[in-house]
């Protein structure tokens, strides 16, 4: 399998430079202006040309710090600090070993999680795709029996990110953060910045999949073997000789379920339809479809430009003019992992 872009499906940046900084030197002209002011003098200077949105306007000025937040000054999220998962639990890491085919001619998708620093191998789990429902059944009974992460390391992958979603999101990556779990993707097409998890593959490949067994039963009582053994009997050089088993303890942090979220500093909390839109009145905002059955907090920042926040994170602007979301920068953005 390959790793998929990450590059947003849009950029609230990307306008003409010019238009750019046209926007920006009538800011500072005057100060009081907001968006809707500075989208009428550019009506009035630029033609022929697409003129920006009110709440693109809006989205550029915050970017640049020249937005005066009202209220509480939120914290803008910036992605999950990069963990070297040193401690049990720190940081765990997932990833598909490449598929293969059975003696059937099915083909397997093995599914493993590791703890970063311990080398404990949670699971092998035989599954018949990618698909993204398969992964939530998995890591909900790795919760139930482990407790929670601090993070999750993947690839940039279905079903842990979605190449054309809000900030390359998918439902799992959303439900971890829910939980409070922190989301950490390696570069794509280096999957070196996952290398413990990598060697894994390597050993389970050589041990566990040559020859391929006859069926999925078959296969996932060869991969229990080698999980068997991997933890309890193989010891291991960067653990002074001992067993994976031996250092892991489970997680403090245990899984209850999804916890509540309200947005008390907000104008109102708002629940994404199944069709990934929020819904003002009888306006309909597209929004993203990652989020659907989700509770978000919207607030009005300006003259009808409202702020979206998820958690913690905010996550964009939207006039209901044009009813699209204008992101704010990716907080889940791409980050240069060390080696390991």
């Amino acid at each position: 399998m390959t790793d998929r872009s990450r590059r947003p499906y849009r950029y609230a940046h990307q306008l003409p430079f010019q238009v750019e900084n046209f926007i920006l030197n009538v800011k500072r002209e005057h100060a009081t202006w907001g968006a809707r002011k500075i989208r009428e003098r550019l009506l009035r200077r630029f033609s022929g040309i697409p003129i920006p949105a009110k709440s693109t306007i809006h989205a550029v000025l915050d970017r640049h710090g020249l937005v005066e937040r009202r209220g509480r000054v939120r914290r803008r999220a910036q992605g999950t600090p990069l963990s070297l998962g040193q401690q049990p639990n720190e940081l765990w890491c997932t990833d598909y070993k490449g598929e293969f085919l059975l003696a059937n001619r099915q083909y397997c998708y093995p599914l493993t999680v590791t703890d970063h620093a311990s080398r404990f191998l949670f699971t092998c789990e035989a599954l018949s795709s990618t698909r993204e429902d398969y992964a939530f059944t998995v890591f909900e009974r790795l919760f139930k029996e482990r407790g929670l992460p601090a993070n999750i390391r993947s690839d940039n992958g279905v079903p842990f990110a979605s190449a054309h979603a809000l900030f390359n999101l998918s439902k799992l990556a959303v439900w971890w953060l829910r939980l409070g779990i922190g989301i950490e993707r390696i570069k794509p097409g280096h999957p070196q910045q996952n290398g413990r998890h990598e060697r894994m593959h390597l050993t389970l490949k050589k041990e566990a999949t040559k020859p391929a067994a006859s069926n999925f039963l078959q296969q996932q009582a060869r991969f229990d073997k080698f999980i068997e053994v991997f933890n309890n009997e193989r010891p291991h050089e960067a653990l002074d000789m001992k067993c994976p088993a031996e250092v892991y303890q489970p997680s403090q942090r245990v899984y209850t379920g999804l916890p509540d979220v309200d947005y008390p500093l907000h104008d109102k909390t708002i629940v994404v339809t199944r069709c990934g839109r929020i819904c003002l009145g009888r306006k309909k905002i597209n929004f993203s479809t990652v989020f659907a059955g989700q509770a978000v907090g919207i607030k009005e920042v300006h003259d009808d430009i409202w702020l979206v926040s998820f958690m913690d994170y905010d996550l964009g602007y939207f006039d209901l003019e044009t009813r699209v979301l204008e992101p704010l920068e990716n907080p889940f953005g791409p980050k240069v992992l060390p080696m390991s």
